[in-house]
């Protein structure tokens, strides 16, 4: 109740007129012995009269030092030319707004709008109709806008879907794709569904709804349909989004029998182990737990693991064939990587498409921090690398389980302890409804494939994301090569 109290309270300091007081009633139901359990501290708000706005904005300096995640959702990130394309890049297909962008973010209009054109002279976005900007791509001149998909020729009907949820996954995707062909089907919605007709037909209240990407190609024998989630996250419109895009893609491309998910994670690192340590472009394969397995046959191996508050939903494909050839190419890793090439060759290929940098950041920039309690931290060394080449680490594959839960694996203890408790070896952002909607169309062989670029769930920054999400596309296309030729086209 608190958190929803704050939440209006924030609505009314961006001066939403709707509400006009908050009239609050707090009654005990029970007499307890035992403490609350979440005594207020200095500057959190239970309740306030009079000047709510100014009382807030007191309160929230007197916690600046000690945000939470929960609370930190008051607060507004600055403004930069940065944080708006990482947006826009978020929302891609999906153009934006900056009257969304400055509601969504409590920044001023006028201040998104320069920012905005700051990015437009870079050549980064593009204005599109209804007031609304969307990211430029580097192959802009050969993506098809179309209303319906075009009529795809039995032949050429793709067998492999790959789903990625970031602009730099779908890059990294694309990047080991042949003969690509990219369609974009924009979509209008009126924002307000009571306009008289008059207006619907002048435009004034119409702007872009939930909007598809697919881009087609070839990785060998096989035809391929690669996607961008317009967004993701556990926020119900981004769950509802996720499962809608994936639905449309596996309902659009019915020959489809593999679904890849593919992007960015978090690793779980092992500090004195370097076998079992994860590290900083490393790849990690969706894949049980063996040892779990072994100690409790009883229970249904998984690969996926989602947790929201104390309940947990596990995933795992009908048909494991995607994870045998991961298990393959693991195992023969001492003696061939033949993604090391495809990352190579991908990084080239990009390098003169884009202005993004692909390439593998210094491994100075790969820091090891250890959770000492009280939010306290220490660095650590990493565990001694068995494979260097002039210093530099090799990329591994793992295979373990991924797991995800919504603000659970952004707090350092309860995601040790989640990662400990299930086995796991990555955690992403939620995943879960794009997993549901696989499952619900009956697709029975899926796989994650998630390049480590930090050691939260992926998101936290930027720095290896670009180059975590080639090695992850690069390893996809080494499974892609090793499964036998499709037969039902």
């Amino acid at each position: 109740y608190v958190g929803f109290i704050k939440k209006i309270m924030k609505l009314l300091q961006h001066g939403y007129n709707e509400i006009q007081s908050i009239e609050i009633e707090l009654r005990i139901l029970e007499e307890t012995s035992a403490p609350p359990s979440r005594p207020p501290r200095d500057g959190y708000i239970i309740y306030c009269y009079g000047d709510c706005n100014r009382k807030f904005e007191e309160a929230l300096l007197a916690q600046k030092k000690t945000v939470s995640l929960e609370e930190s959702q008051f607060e507004s990130p600055p403004l930069t030319q940065e944080k708006v394309l990482e947006l826009i890049e978020q929302a891609y297909p999906s153009p934006v707004s900056p009257e969304d962008l400055a509601k969504d973010y409590g920044w001023n209009e006028q201040d998104v709008l320069l920012v905005i054109q700051s990015l437009q002279e870079r050549g980064l976005i593009k204005s599109m109709e209804y007031n609304a900007y969307t990211r430029i791509h580097h192959e802009d001149k050969e993506i098809k806008v179309v209303k319906q998909m075009p009529t795809i020729a039995s032949n050429k009907q793709p067998t492999i879907a790959i789903i990625t949820a970031q602009y730099c996954e779908k890059l990294a995707v694309d990047a080991m794709l042949e003969n690509k062909e990219t369609f974009v089907r924009y979509t209008t919605v009126d924002s307000d569904p009571t306009l008289t007709n008059s207006l619907r037909k002048s435009n004034k209240k119409r702007r872009f709804g939930e909007s598809n990407v697919y881009t087609l190609g070839n990785i060998g024998a096989h035809r391929i349909v690669s996607t961008k989630l317009p967004s993701a996250g556990s926020t119900r419109e981004a769950m509802t989004a996720t499962g809608n895009t994936t639905t449309r893609l596996l309902g659009t491309f019915q020959k489809v029998d593999y679904v890849f998910i593919v992007g960015v994670a978090g690793g779980v690192p092992h500090y004195t182990d370097y076998k079992k340590h994860v590290r900083l472009g490393d790849v990690v394969i969706s894949y049980v737990d063996k040892q779990r397995a072994l100690l409790n046959s009883k229970e249904k191996p998984y690969v996926y693991v989602y947790k929201t508050g104390d309940d947990v939903k596990t995933y795992f494909p009908v048909n494991d064939s995607l994870q045998q050839i991961a298990e393959s190419l693991q195992a023969n890793m001492e003696l061939k990587r033949p993604w090391e090439k495809y990352l190579l060759d991908a990084q080239q290929s990009l390098a003169q498409k884009t202005e993004s940098d692909f390439g593998r950041p210094d491994g100075k920039t790969d820091k090891l921090f250890m959770n000492i309690g009280n939010n306290e931290v220490i660095e650590v060394a990493h565990p001694i690398a068995a494979d260097e080449i002039n210093g530099v680490t090799r990329p591994r594959l793992h295979l373990g389980p991924i797991g995800s839960g919504r603000d659970l694996v952004r707090n350092d203890d309860l995601r040790t302890k989640f990662a400990r408790k299930f086995g796991l070896l990555a955690t992403d952002v939620e995943m879960s409804s794009v997993l549901d909607s696989i499952i619900g169309n009956c697709r029975e062989s899926f796989i994650l494939i998630k390049g480590i670029s930090d050691y939260k769930d992926g998101m936290s920054t930027r720095k290896w994301q670009n180059y975590a999400a080639l090695s992850a596309a690069a390893v996809v296309k080494s499974v892609i090569c090793g499964m036998d030729a499709p037969t039902n086209v």
